[in-house]
């Protein structure tokens, strides 16, 4: 028998949880603690596990999201139909929404299931039915009506999409967002020299450039101790870059890095940046198997455009990958053009969405198209025989 049972806290989960995810450590409990501590307030956790006859064979996690209108669109469009639309949007969405994945972070680490144990579209549908359990819940508990449901982030090729029948059925639809911005480490690079090597030399010259603008800044890695003592100055360089994003959901809580290093231990970096023993930057890394995931970062904006210090930033975490062994970098989203500047590529991702009004979810469908993400930005290709050289 296929049935579901919910938890409200990591402490309710069954133990045999994280052997279904060795492949994903924002999947394990380890880091889905961390989390649990340091959340948005804006942000409620919430898991669920799918069972076949007492045998967990897949599992999700799902987050309440309180949405704020002063958050969502943060820049006017240039244009007056998209403005209008997203006007429209935040009226109609500001309120409590599900999300099933983590807002916190891109890429799809919001579900997992046993293909050897249960069909994919029987694993939706066990989920799906827990969502509708869950949204009821929080209807009684909390007196919060949800507003949307949100599959997030699946790259083009997941298997999710074989099941796009069966999710519009329940009444959820694709939608294009931004790519994440992803480097493949070549084989033959050992260090960042192997790294120069393949580069043109026009991005050779500007390598360099970054790196002699950098002047006498210098960097070195924070420990617990350093991270704790630096927590308000962490949190405020953060939020220099968070208040000018053009669209946003949550802001972390102050001691949000400090519990991370707390609990992932090694698995979660920080790196900050000092000129005259003043730090003027930092950003971290969260070390994910064989892939980097780059997280948040935060740097003083007059510091920022004379010293090149977001580039060298993208440099140095492509050094750490290198010299670590790891075999990709997650860039994630945002300032796409001078991700692709150095190496990395834009992979598409799409996200499955509802309204919970039938009305209003099949208005979403046009405006959605509509409001498609453009590419508006020039894609670089820094190295030998590609198009910049």
């Amino acid at each position: 028998m296929i049935y579901f049972k919910r938890y409200g806290s990591i402490a309710q989960i069954p133990p045999e949880w994280n052997g279904l995810v060795t492949h994903d450590l924002f999947l394990h409990t380890t880091y889905l603690k961390a989390l649990e501590d340091a959340a948005p307030e804006t942000i409620y956790l919430h898991y669920i596990g799918v069972f076949n006859d007492d045998i967990l064979v897949g599992i999700a996690i799902v987050q309440r999201v309180k949405l704020y209108a002063k958050d969502m669109f943060r820049k006017a469009s240039s244009s007056k139909l998209r403005s209008i639309l997203k006007d429209g949007l935040t009226r109609i969405l500001k309120g409590n929404i599900l999300v099933v994945g983590n807002l916190t972070h891109t890429g799809q680490h919001g579900l997992y299931f046993n293909p050897n144990l249960i069909s994919q579209d029987l694993f939706l549908k066990t989920l799906l039915e827990a969502i509708d359990d869950l949204k009821n819940h929080i209807s009684k508990e909390n007196h919060k009506s949800i507003r949307a449901i949100l599959f997030k982030d699946y790259f083009q090729d997941d298997s999710i999409h074989k099941s796009s029948k069966l999710l519009d059925k329940y009444g959820l639809y694709p939608i294009d967002v931004q790519p994440n911005m992803i480097l493949d480490i070549r084989p033959h690079w050992h260090n960042m020299d192997d790294y120069f090597k393949d580069l043109n030399k026009k991005y050779k010259t500007r390598y360099k450039r970054a790196k002699k603008k950098l002047g006498n800044i210098t960097s070195r890695e924070l420990n617990e101790e350093a991270i704790f003592n630096t927590s308000e100055h962490l949190h405020r360089l953060y939020k220099n870059v968070s208040n000018n994003a053009s669209f946003n959901t949550f802001v972390l809580p102050e001691h949000h890095f400090y519990t991370y290093k707390l609990q992932l231990k090694e698995k979660f970096r920080i790196f900050g940046y000092y000129l005259d023993d003043e730090l003027i930057g930092f950003y971290t890394l969260i070390l994910n198997n064989e892939t980097l995931e780059t997280y948040f970062l935060g740097y003083e904006e007059a510091n920022q455009y004379d010293h090149q210090l977001y580039l060298n930033m993208l440099y140095e975490m492509m050094a750490f990958g290198i010299n670590h062994g790891f075999k990709t970098i997650v860039y994630a989203r945002t300032a796409m053009e001078i991700k692709s500047s150095v190496g990395a590529q834009p992979k598409a991702m799409s996200m499955y969405f509802k309204h919970t009004n039938l009305f209003l979810n099949g208005l979403f469908k046009p405006i959605f198209k509509l409001m498609d993400p453009e590419q508006r930005w020039e894609e670089r290709h820094p190295f030998k025989n590609s198009e910049d050289s």
